[in-house]
């Protein structure tokens, strides 16, 4: 299953995050590591000089997925899981009514 997270830390954190993210990132096999991305923006509801990550990974669970972002929280990153579902183009009405159970 996929998820993205988001991620987002006071800049004086970067090190410990970053870190922490490199040790983590070494148990995660290659074919389930996809590429981050770091945004240069300002988003609604994250503070000033916080630095702010959006990644999409895969795992066979949440709880997976949380067990490696852990050593990221205790660094001082906040970071949201977000679960995503993959609807094929043009068949998301297919799909909806699908997860629906009409």
């Amino acid at each position: 299953m996929k998820f993205m997270s988001l991620s987002s830390w006071p800049v004086e954190k970067t090190a410990e995050v970053a870190a922490a993210n490199d040790k983590v990132s070494a148990t995660i096999r290659r074919e389930r590591r996809v590429p981050g991305y770091m945004l240069m923006c300002a988003l609604p509801d994250v503070p000033p000089n916080s630095m702010v990550s959006i990644a999409i990974s895969e795992s066979d669970s949440v709880e997976e997925m949380a067990a490696r972002l852990y050593p990221m929280m205790l660094a001082g990153a906040i970071i949201n899981i977000i679960p995503l579902l993959e609807v094929p183009a043009g068949g998301a009405v297919k799909a909806e009514k699908k997860y629906r159970g009409k």
